[in-house]
């Protein structure tokens, strides 16, 4: 802990009130709202913190009172309290990005430390890559900031418009000139001419199906109907991506793999989400390099590389998976032209589900795909294997474990 957070002053009320206020805006978020540990993480170590405790917030401290940890666990092999803060970090940062929150109270959590700061809104200070202070509300600070507009205000408005046209003609040129990583990677899927399909898992079929009365929604009624299920956290993957396309103008259809024939794949680019759920997939990867691989149990699963005689270190043992929910999860993202089809096609597939969200996670972020884009040149098949870590049924950030393009 460094010396400024063992000699601030403590709290005031009015800040203790105001830090409060701020938390449970977090928390309603759906950054937050939609998780089971982020929110309970988050509160505990804001609350230690305006208690003035924040010589409690250590690691071990943290696994033992917010995840039921033994008090002698080995935070080396369960990063769940480390994996769980740089969550938490990314969902505070994609929290303030959204205008709406500029005049709020911020809250950052800075890297290395589970010690949470609080900064006056707009606050240069509350960047979370830059801050070491761990914070207090400062009016002194707050003032400084009021005046701050005061001063720009006085810049004449024919000035202000020609260095807004000059910037935003500088972002277009760049953005024309350099390609993303993410533009790059789908670049062959938005300048297609042919129409996009999901080929998504399909789901064990049901024959009755329990809906609410609408005059009583308590009361339930069980129907016999023919319905293909889909998995929930597959649908995580394909929003990411149909978000992606659509924001670029990109029409796309969505079939169940039942339903998908050869002559669907020849119509044009498809993206293929799932791996064991969706035979299409096991069919297309089965002559890459990299592969999925189960034994006749279903015991263990996980993904292989063809090129090595060696066992496979990217499985999954399913009786590990079940009884704790966690282990570490791997997934295959790939980029080819199938020479069945001719046609493009990209697959987001996870050995379990936590994989496949990975998976999309790592085919929708830009930073992500950066080095993967820069090692490929000029190579226009790419196919990956990923690891994350799975704790208490959620995914981690996603990792690269293998490259190989051709």
């Amino acid at each position: 802990m460094s010396e400024s957070n063992r000699t601030r002053p403590p709290f005031t009320e009015e800040e203790k009130t105001a830090a409060n206020e701020q938390l449970e805006r977090l928390l309603v978020n759906p950054f937050f709202s939609h998780s089971r540990r982020f929110p309970s993480f988050l509160r505990f170590i804001v609350n230690l913190t305006l208690s003035g405790q924040t010589d409690q917030l250590k690691e071990r401290t943290l696994g033992v009172e917010v995840f039921g940890k033994d008090a002698d666990y080995d935070t080396a092999n369960d990063p769940i309290v480390r994996v769980t803060a740089a969550e938490i970090r990314k969902r505070i940062a994609q929290y303030y990005q959204d205008p709406a929150h500029a005049n709020e109270l911020r809250l950052s959590l800075p890297p290395g430390s589970y010690v949470p700061q609080f900064h006056p809104a707009n606050s240069a200070t509350a960047d979370p890559e830059t801050q070491t202070d761990p914070a207090a509300i400062s009016p002194d600070l707050a003032s400084r900031q009021a005046a701050a507009p005061r001063r720009s205000r006085a810049l004449p408005l024919f000035l202000i418009l020609v260095l807004l046209a000059f910037a935003i003609g500088g972002a277009v040129w760049w953005k024309v000139a350099r390609p993303s990583p993410l533009d790059s990677f789908w670049s062959p899927v938005l300048n297609s001419s042919d129409p996009i399909l999901f080929c998504i898992a399909d789901q064990t079929q049901y024959t009755a199906i329990a809906l609410r009365d609408a005059a009583d929604p308590t009361h339930q009624v069980v129907l016999h109907d023919n319905l293909t299920a889909v998995v929930i956290d597959d649908l995580t993957p394909i929003v990411k991506i149909a978000g992606f396309l659509q924001s670029n103008h990109k029409k796309y259809s969505v079939r169940g793999e039942g339903s998908t024939t050869l002559t669907d794949l020849r119509n044009g680019p498809t993206v293929f989400i799932g791996a064991f759920d969706n035979e299409w997939t096991l069919r297309l990867l089965k002559p890459l390099r990299y592969h999925f691989f189960n034994d006749a149990t279903m015991t263990h699963l996980g993904v292989i590389d063809s090129n090595s005689h060696l066992p496979s270190p990217w499985t999954v043992d399913r009786t590990q998976q079940i009884a704790t929910n966690n282990y570490r999860d791997y997934a295959i993202v790939a980029r080819f032209t199938d020479v069945t089809t001719g046609k493009l096609a990209i697959v987001v597939a996870g050995v379990g589900r936590g994989g496949t969200i990975a998976a999309g996670e790592f085919l929708t972020d830009s930073d992500l795909l950066a080095p993967i884009m820069r090692s490929a040149g000029n190579k226009s098949n790419i196919e990956l294997v990923l690891s994350t870590p799975i704790i208490g049924g959620e995914p981690g950030p996603p990792r690269v474990e293998a490259t190989y393009t051709w």
